[in-house]
């Protein structure tokens, strides 16, 4: 999930619009992310399979609605890989040539950095699941108890410590005032939170996988917005709240680690390494996510079945990670050159947000209408009810702003490269529906298909990513 880089870049990009209201955005995120994340484990329970959200919206809605769900999902997580490759580029780059001379430590060599940490990504992955996920839960340890210990100190130097913040009255960037930019800043709140229901799709690779997927989207929503609080909070309150839509300049573009500086002295690299090392586990942790997504497309032919070709040694589906290789490059790179790497940044988050929001919402619909249906022997009106209405309640602002849809007085246009969301979000829809439209046509069983859960099935289906090696150790 990395929660640093989400810190450091996710979050902050927020602060241009939330202004001091930045803790109340991640409140809002919070808020949403935890009761999806709670619709998210009541589904693993019934439905435990690498299509994660896709098959949870075919079985609850219709097998249409679950292609066009596996779609967005196809667009929005190959996208997360090269948002970090960014972000690594970026801290990488800059620092080298903020603190050395060297002919490699130039802030336009951004792009030399964002492929060492493709590459890097590519070997953990090719590895197999069980090498790449214990690096990335060792990697967010660390990041994690570097980010929460600056945060601590930060609160302890801040000259006025408020709960303001967490009000609309904090939120005073000129044009963004009030509840416009507190929704404007949650898209990039909940962009920090996406990640969380990456355990989904791992579902034919964990042990006890109705009960390991819920407790892990749930205590992962749980405690990183605990920490998303923690930490946005005491860097409002020490730069100041009035201050905050200047926030992500700061320190050229690095405000965490110029925090640092001032409160950490020398040991402000501690943060710099915390940022990188957190950009490799988010990339990787997307990664998984995403091979293992084409590899349950691939296996109801909905994409290639080369997808599901399996590394006979690693276990690894190593055709969709070369092909993650090719995308996160095929995006990072261009992107980066033509808009420069922070804007490129922004503009693929903000995509990946509104597609990610849309999915989110269409699942607590999905809930709703499955334990109405197919368990309604197992319906709880709190449960599968109450909470995935005010999940909806708490994403749709923030969908109608990533997508620029002015429905409400409270949504307001993004700035930047961001303003082409729409159009670009669009776009992959219409080709999804087209796409649908083909394929009932021809071969409406690949859709059909959506909803199948291949581990109640008998001994002899298609072996998911890993299973051999994940099941018996």
């Amino acid at each position: 999930m990395a929660p640093a880089a989400a810190v450091a870049f996710s979050i902050i990009a927020g602060a241009q619009y939330a202004g001091g209201a930045l803790p109340l955005a991640v409140l809002i995120a919070l808020v949403g992310c935890v009761c999806v994340a709670f619709t998210i484990g009541e589904f693993a329970r019934y439905l435990p399979s690498a299509g994660g959200m896709y098959t949870y919206s075919a079985r609850g809605l219709h097998p249409a609605v679950g292609f066009l769900v596996a779609w967005g999902y196809a667009f929005v997580e190959p996208l997360v890989a090269p948002v970090l490759y960014l972000i690594f580029g970026i801290v990488m780059a800059g620092t080298l040539a903020s603190e050395f001379s060297c002919s490699i430590c130039r802030a336009d060599q951004w792009w030399i950095w964002s492929t060492v940490a493709a590459l890097l990504v590519f070997v953990l992955g090719y590895l197999g699941i069980q090498i790449s996920t214990r690096a990335g839960t060792l990697l967010g340890l660390f990041e994690i108890a570097v980010f929460g210990a600056v945060s601590l100190w930060l609160i302890a130097k801040a000259d006025h410590n408020t709960f303001k913040v967490f009000t609309t009255s904090a939120a005073t960037a000129e044009g963004f005032s009030g509840l416009r930019g507190v929704f404007a800043g949650s898209i990039y709140t909940i962009l920090a939170f996406i990640g969380f229901e990456a355990a989904a799709p791992l579902a034919e690779e964990a042990r006890d996988p109705r009960r390991t997927i819920r407790r892990a989207v749930i205590y992962s929503a749980v405690g990183i917005g605990a920490f998303y609080v923690l930490t946005t909070y005491a860097a409002t309150v020490f730069f100041g709240p009035s201050k905050m839509p200047g926030f992500a300049g700061f320190n050229n573009g690095d405000p965490w680690t110029g925090l640092a500086k001032i409160v950490w002295g020398g040991a402000w690299v501690l943060v710099f390494l915390a940022i990188l090392n957190s950009a490799v586990a988010n990339s990787n942790a997307g990664a998984n996510a995403t091979t293992r997504t084409w590899y349950a497309m691939g296996r109801i032919r909905l994409i290639p079945p080369v997808f599901t070709l399996i590394h006979p040694l690693w276990r690894s589906p190593y055709i969709a990670v070369f092909g993650q290789l090719i995308v996160g490059l095929g995006v990072a790179l261009p992107l980066g050159f033509l808009f420069q790497p922070l804007p490129a940044f922004i503009l693929i988050a903000t995509m990946a947000t509104a597609v990610i929001v849309l999915i989110y919402i269409t699942v607590n619909l999905a809930a709703i209408r499955f334990f109405l249906t197919e368990h309604r022997d197992q319906f709880n009106p709190v449960r599968h009810l109450v909470v995935p209405l005010i999940g909806i309640a708490f994403f749709v602002p923030a969908f109608l702003t990533a997508m620029g849809i002015r429905a409400f007085s409270f949504v307001v246009r993004l700035s930047g490269p961001a303003r082409f969301t729409g159009l670009v979000v669009g776009i992959w829809l219409l080709l999804g529906v087209l796409y649908l439209l083909y394929l009932y046509v021809r071969q409406s069983e690949r859709v059909a298909n959506t909803g199948r859960i291949f581990v109640d099935e008998p001994h002899g289906a298609v072996e998911a990513p890993g299973a051999t090696i994940a099941r018996t150790t």
